[in-house]
């Protein structure tokens, strides 16, 4: 009993710490005397011309902000001859079409499609309209500086670069959000794609922002799965890296409840989950070498952690039970179930009021742990979300420079 009880406990903790801590080491210590892996570094001189682009946005309903988003993307740093922005409405019921129509004249195209098919049903019908050599693809809640996108666009001057992948900065209103503990994730995250980038490639572009050459774009992709996550994976079976450019700053505002973050994570990991499925033949080491191991310890065996979450519960259950248990397996199964209720609590905190740290913390944590495992139930039993509901976020600003 007590050799099934450590088990069970321990090999979740050793699955979480390879892909959370050793990872990263190991990756840090290939990167070791390493250049920083993308042309950008270097600071070369601005090209002669400017490759052509398209900043292509999906948009459901956006209204509140559409507007702003549209007059931020104006203000970019990037020639306008050189440049096609394309918001395609998926079907949308309110005055975003109206608002992006108003903008016609300064060259913003509108592209409707009749009726809702998620966001890469909507990427997918703008295939046949996109101009631009490189297509820069946008969230429509998210803000970059005026030289990001000159920052994203220039690592392209590297014919081995198929995708690049901005650097998201979580912003928020601490005073009043929910969401804290989100930044140091994304702060982690962004770190962990700095070094993959120095050993070879990165394994999952950042949805908010980021940038591929129009012939790796895929005119019909899925409509289940996630472009920006494929979009690596098909770059490299086309021979091409996916790099992560660090002054490509792409700031997301921190949705302000829990719960919100919660069903955005569990859409986001059921996609996720189904991508890397549909793309499975590149976790096959003898024929994608390294980049297999990246895809296999960042995304793989982060998620089966999460999938093998009960076991821990099960194992502390059995050592607590067990006929003259210490006080420690009780002290631990006591500190999870406390972990729980905390986690409940910050679920049903008002969105409107800061969450303690105390709260927020243990918050973050069960509730990304349950939306794994309801995304794992969504994988398994082939439920599909085909149909995407935009994460509402706060309006924000980028800081300007």
């Amino acid at each position: 009993m007590s050799v099934l009880a450590w088990f069970c406990l321990l090999l979740p903790v050793a699955v979480f710490v390879y892909a959370y801590v050793v990872y990263p080491a190991l990756l840090a210590l290939a990167a070791r005397g390493r250049a920083p892996g993308v042309p950008e570094a270097a600071a070369p001189a601005a090209p002669a011309e400017w490759p052509t682009i398209t900043i292509l946005i999906p948009a459901y309903n956006e209204e509140h902000q559409i507007a702003e988003t549209l007059e931020a993307l104006l203000r970019l740093d990037y020639p306008a001859e050189r440049r096609q922005i394309l918001i395609v409405s998926d079907a949308s019921t309110d005055r975003t079409d109206e608002i992006v129509r108003g903008y016609a004249a300064r060259g913003v195209e509108l592209l409707r499609r009749p009726e809702r098919g998620g966001k890469t049903v909507a990427e997918n019908a703008a295939a046949a309209h996109l101009r631009g050599e490189i297509v820069v693809n946008m969230d429509a809640t998210i803000r970059v500086p005026p030289h990001a996108l000159k920052a994203l666009v220039r690592v392209f001057a590297d014919p081995a670069i198929g995708v690049a992948s901005g650097r998201d900065v979580s912003v928020g209103d601490e005073a009043r959000e929910g969401n804290q503990a989100e930044s140091g994730y994304v702060g982690y995250e962004m770190w962990v794609r700095a070094l993959e980038t120095r050993v070879g490639s990165i394994v999952g572009a950042s949805g908010c922002f980021y940038a591929i050459r129009r012939h790796l774009v895929p005119d019909d992709f899925p409509g289940e799965l996630s472009r920006d996550f494929a979009s690596a994976l098909i770059a490299r079976e086309h021979g091409y890296r996916a790099v992560s450019v660090d002054r490509a700053v792409c700031y997301v505002p921190r949705t302000r409840a829990l719960r919100t973050e919660l069903r955005r994570k569990s859409r986001t990991m059921t996609r996720g989950l189904a991508t890397l499925f549909y793309k499975g033949h590149l976790m096959n080491p003898l024929a994608h070498g390294a980049f297999a191991w990246m895809l296999v310890s960042h995304k793989l065996l982060r998620w089966v952690g999460f999938l093998l979450l009960p076991l821990v519960v099960v194992g502390l259950a059995l050592l607590a039970t067990a006929p003259g248990a210490s006080l420690l397996p009780r002290g631990l199964l006591g500190l999870a179930v406390l972990g729980c209720v905390l986690g409940a609590l910050g679920a049903r905190w008002p969105a409107e009021r800061k969450v303690p740290a105390v709260v927020a913390v243990p918050s973050f944590v069960v509730l990304s742990s349950l939306a794994a495992l309801v995304a794992w139930w969504r994988a398994l039993t082939g439920t599909r979300e085909a149909v995407w509901e935009p994460t509402r976020r706060p309006v924000v600003r980028a800081p300007a420079g």
